[in-house]
Parts: C-alpha cells; sequence; structure tokens
C-alpha cells in the first residue's frame, strides 16, 4: 500500500510545480484588470474595466478635480465616454469624431491632436457641461446629451450606473472601492509628478490629507498605476499592490497618502 501511496504524492507534487510554473509564464498568467465596487454588505455590485478603460477613467476625473467639477460631472463625463468610445482613447469615429468623448473637429471641438489627447478632451467636455443651462439639476444621460447632441439621446442612461461608480471612487466620495490586478508594469514609468500637475494640478501626493481628498488621489494613483508602474499605494492604514489588487490593513487610520514605483525591469 505503501507505493501506490507514495506515487500519488509524487504526482501530487509534480502537478503543483508545473501548476506553479504555469502561473508565472506569460500563457497561465491572470489576465491584468480593474473592478469598481458599489454599496455595502450583499448588495455589493462590482464593475469590471480593463486597465486602459481605468486609466482614461482616472484620467477623466484628476480633470474634473482641477477645474473643480462636482461629482455630478464626473458621472456625467464617465457615461458619455463609456458610450462614445467604451473609455478607450479611439483615433477614429463617425464622420471625423475622435477620442475619448468622440468630439468632432469640425464642430469647434478642437484640432485632430488635441482630441487625442484624453486630458485636451476631458478639459473640453467639462467646459462646455459648463456651459449649458441648469446642467448640474439634469439626470446623467440628459446632462450628458446636452454637450454631445446624439442622435441616441437615452445611450447614456446604461451607463448611469457604473460612471457613478467609478466617479465615487475617483472624487473620494467611497473607500478602497476601485482596484487593479495583475498588473505587469513592465512598460517605462510615466512621471508621476508630470501626470499629477497636468490632470489634478498639483505634485503634492505624499502626506497628509483630508478624508475625500486623500481617497481620490489613491484611487486616481491605482487607476494609473499600470502607466505610472507603482507596485504599492498605501492610504490610510491600508495597502494596495498590483499582484493581489486588494486593499489591505497596515495599520491604524493615519490620513497619510504614500506610494511606491517599481524598479525598472532587468
Amino acid at each position: 500500500m505503501r507505493r501506490p501511496v507514495m506515487v500519488v504524492l509524487v504526482v501530487l507534487v509534480v502537478l503543483a510545480g508545473v501548476l506553479a510554473l504555469y502561473r508565472l509564464t506569460p500563457v497561465g498568467r491572470p489576465p491584468a484588470g480593474c473592478t469598481v465596487a458599489h454599496g455595502a454588505g450583499e448588495e455589493i455590485t462590482a464593475y469590471p474595466l480593463t486597465v486602459e478603460q481605468t486609466d482614461n477613467a482616472a484620467t477623466i476625473a484628476g480633470v474634473g478635480r482641477r477645474l473643480g467639477m462636482p461629482d455630478h460631472a464626473v458621472s456625467v463625463a464617465l457615461a458619455t465616454a463609456l458610450q462614445e468610445s467604451g473609455l478607450r482613447h479611439l483615433n477614429y469615429g463617425d464622420r471625423d469624431s475622435l477620442g475619448i468623448f468622440q468630439q468632432r473637429p469640425s464642430q469647434g471641438w478642437g484640432r485632430p491632436e488635441q482630441l487625442t489627447d484624453p486630458v485636451y478632451a476631458a478639459t473640453a467636455f467639462y467646459r462646455r457641461l459648463r456651459e449649458q443651462r441648469d446642467w448640474h439639476r439634469l439626470e446623467v444621460t440628459d446632462a450628458a446629451q446636452l454637450v454631445q447632441r446624439s442622435a441616441y439621446p437615452l445611450a447614456y442612461a446604461r451607463w448611469e450606473p457604473q460612471a457613478r461608480a467609478a466617479a465615487a471612487a475617483l472624487t473620494g466620495a467611497a473607500d478602497a472601492t476601485l482596484t487593479c490586478h495583475d498588473l505587469e508594469l513592465t512598460g517605462p514609468a510615466t512621471g508621476v509628478v508630470t501626470l499629477a500637475e497636468r490632470e489634478l494640478g498639483t505634485a503634492v501626493l505624499s502626506g497628509a490629507h483630508p478624508a475625500e481628498r486623500g481617497r481620490a488621489y489613491a484611487h486616481w494613483l491605482v487607476g494609473h498605476a499600470d502607466r505610472l508602474a507603482l507596485d504599492q499605494v498605501v492610504w490610510d492604514g491600508r495597502r494596495w499592490t498590483p499582484d493581489t489588487g486588494e486593499w489591505r490593513p497596515t495599520g491604524p487610520p493615519d490620513g497619510r497618502l504614500s506610494l511606491r514605483v517599481a524598479p525598472p525591469p532587468t
């Protein structure tokens, strides 16, 4: 009886080793992705996002913060981008439409090279939204339609729950609800200071912050973690890492934010 048992144990050990090696290879590695959650307890809804979508969402929310736009404006902008481009950076579209909002040069939105810059596109969207009378009193889909003048004015409504969940995280209304996982961080890192100044209007991220601002900055960093090559973000006693994609407790809440850039790949 001992020999069959030993054979089984050896086989199990070998299989475990093969599985571990498989998971370390590009083929076996889980795909990178992100999630934004909304709700509490048994009523939590998790919305999956690609790394590209999350990066663009962080840009849209960051620009909104720099311009002093309220949370509702960020929800409107995110719902619009989800409908128009799937929150993707597109260099094509219907007729001359371009970018994450599918804005048209022929309609006075800007030059093609401007509209394919997400920061410019988001800035242009918010400025046009701000010009609309009573936009802040309207539902997301109605406010979006005032700006976009779409042939399908009700199409934005389907994205409202997801847009509100993402906006809540990226504006700091919600805590630890945006995560990204299995990021490889293999590309050259964009400078954190350069990107923060351009999108948020500040270079001061690390250190103590009021709760809402700290949550917004922490989620902004996670949303841009792949581009910034961040392997750790710590906010208020919780740590996020790109391998687990979880916010795990590290100590008592302290209202402080820190980040760490991964070393260049060798």
